[in-house]
């Protein structure tokens, strides 16, 4: 997949892309990219949801996978962590309408997509892998050839102050404020 190679350059492992976010799905990723070693033997060695060839204690974990010099690595944060059984239906329900919205993109049908990942997001709004792709088909300019990683930031921020806004919540430097809490 194009928009995994930045991130495959000068590995010497062989990478997968998982455009239909099967496994983001499994566990729970809200980031991306992951990174997931799996040994010869099917075992899962390591786990890290926002993995970065970029960061040498990303690479230095692999590497020790790779020579044998451990059986499995745990880096500094979890990855996994389950919906309570009354938002995994609302979770579910946004996989699917991210699903619907990959599909509508595939026939080249922007504005469907956009309509399903808009939803998605409504229904998930932590989801970082649904707001990501809803940027990239507006904003395809700030990923290639390069990733605006402070657009992104900017992005995030006045998109969160203005579903803040939306659900009465009052937004400033210590976090919301939400009416009737204090």
């Amino acid at each position: 997949m194009k928009a995994a190679e930045p991130y495959t350059k000068g590995t010497y492992f062989k990478t997968v892309a998982d455009p239909d976010n099967k496994l983001a799905n499994y566990f729970g990723f809200s980031i991306v990219p992951n990174g997931i070693f799996v040994d010869e033997d099917g075992t899962m060695r390591l786990i890290k949801q926002g993995f970065q060839n970029s960061k040498e204690e990303h690479i230095e974990a692999v590497e020790k996978l790779i020579y044998g010099d451990t059986e499995k690595v745990e880096l500094d944060d979890q990855y996994y962590n389950p919906p309570s059984r009354s938002d995994l239906l609302q979770k579910q329900l946004a996989q699917t309408k991210f699903r619907l919205g990959m599909e509508y993109l595939n026939q080249d049908r922007k504005n469907a997509a956009l309509n399903e990942l808009d939803e998605a997001l409504l229904l998930d709004p932590d989801n970082f892998l649904i707001r990501k792709q809803r940027w990239y088909i507006r904003h395809p300019e700030k990923f290639s050839p390069t990733i605006d990683i402070e657009w992104q930031k900017e992005q995030l921020e006045k998109e969160r102050q203005e579903e803040a806004e939306q659900h009465g919540m009052v937004c400033g430097p210590e976090g919301c404020y939400i009416p009737g809490t204090d």
